[in-house]
């Protein structure tokens, strides 16, 4: 799918593959004609269609503008708002969050007409919260989905805003914005909420070729891709009522594209770090179905001063130290890693805050809170970001 960053398809790209799958085989539920239910009503609008013509396609360095090109894209066919932090609580508590919002349009957009109905959708939403407990040793994991109507979910560009029922991003822009969402885990039942006010200290970071992420070598085979990769960030953590004052980083990525998962490509492991001397790295590294790293994968190192080096395949190496398996499904995952960017001197040892952060929703994948430490040019760095770990659960490829 970067936060979660190069020339070619960033840890989001590949959630196209995965929103497609999710949206079109979770939605059918909601596509299915039934008896009205409140806010529940069935969706008034065909699945999203496998074929792609009629929407807007990335074919080249685009020209942003902000705070507008934070906000909602419908002409193209799927996008992203993710982000995702390490806060540590006043009593010293850690806890890793991740709130993201998809959107998915069901139709291109010179094929959609206005309809009466209140219900009636050409865009359908899904979000995805969880939360890290470090010390309380649980990882909570929470899906939702919805049409773009009657209030239900949906994204503006003024004010900014993404919403999926009570879950939310709000703010006069993307770079100043207040997080919430709340749910309760159906195993414990334990409640569990959040509610952050993040600020962007660097700008929009352009990830690829000035915001232009390639996914692979045809044509059109693309994204558009910003990230905010260092967010102060404070608020609460509740759990089961307690609840925690917070601080820490977050790192938010936005992506919108028309695309797929290459033919050859079965999932991806993506990477985001926060370093204490005010730089972050990211990359990812595109599996294929033979175990070979693919040639579309990349990264990027971005200075204490915002500026950025993309980094090609040949520029760092990510080697595995350690492996964890699913009691729930099975899947065996990497569980510590040993990554190394010659040309910048720099080596770090990255580690999960908590082994089990595997997302156990509609598409099964890893993603949780890490540490990492290790030396720059000879000296001490250490810090904290977030991994993303797909197609360990099963290959990505034929899902969508």
């Amino acid at each position: 799918m970067t936060r979660r960053h190069g020339d070619t398809v960033t840890r989001r790209f590949l959630l196209i593959g995965f929103i497609a799958f999710a949206m079109i085989g979770t939605f059918a539920w909601l596509l299915w004609p039934k008896a009205p239910e409140p806010l529940r009503a069935n969706l008034v609008a065909e699945a999203a269609p496998a074929d792609t013509s009629g929407f807007a396609r990335a074919e080249g360095p685009p020209s942003l503008a902000f705070p507008a090109d934070h906000g909602p894209h419908d002409d193209f066919q799927t996008e992203w708002w993710y982000y995702t932090g390490n806060l540590t609580a006043e009593t010293g508590e850690h806890f890793g969050y991740q709130l993201t919002f998809f959107r998915r349009a069901l139709t291109p957009p010179d094929q959609r007409s206005v309809r009466d109905s209140a219900w009636a959708a050409d865009q359908v939403y899904m979000a995805h919260f969880a939360l890290t407990d470090v010390s309380g040793g649980k990882h909570y994991a929470f899906e939702k989905l919805a049409r773009g109507a009657a209030g239900l979910a949906g994204a503006q560009t003024e004010p900014f805003s993404v919403w999926l029922e009570d879950w939310s991003v709000a703010g006069p822009a993307a770079g100043q914005a207040r997080l919430r969402a709340s749910a309760k885990d159906p195993t414990s039942g334990l409640n569990l909420s959040l509610d952050l006010n993040l600020a962007d200290l660097k700008g929009p970071i352009l990830q690829g070729d000035r915001g232009y992420s390639r996914k692979g070598p045809e044509a059109g085979n693309a994204s558009y891709y910003v990230s905010l990769p260092r967010m102060t960030t404070e608020g609460a953590v509740t759990v089961n009522g307690r609840a925690f004052a917070v601080d820490g980083l977050s790192w938010m990525d936005h992506e919108w594209s028309t695309s797929a998962l290459g033919a050859e490509q079965a999932g991806w492991d993506w990477f985001s770090i926060q370093l204490d001397d005010n730089t972050e790295l990211m990359l990812f590294q595109l599996r294929r179905a033979d175990g070979t790293v693919d040639a579309f994968s990349s990264g990027t190192l971005i200075a204490a001063d915002g500026s950025t080096r993309q980094l090609g395949p040949n520029d760092f190496s990510i080697q595995s130290t350690g492996r964890w398996r699913s009691p729930r499904t099975g899947a065996e995952y990497p569980a510590g890693w040993r990554v190394s960017v010659p040309s910048a001197d720099l080596l770090l040892s990255i580690s999960p805050w908590l082994a089990d952060q595997e997302m156990d929703v509609s598409q099964k994948y890893w993603e949780g809170a890490v540490k990492a430490e290790g030396t720059r040019n000879g000296q001490r760095v250490a810090g904290n970001g977030y991994v993303e770990l797909t197609g360990y659960a099963g290959s990505m490829q034929g899902q969508f």
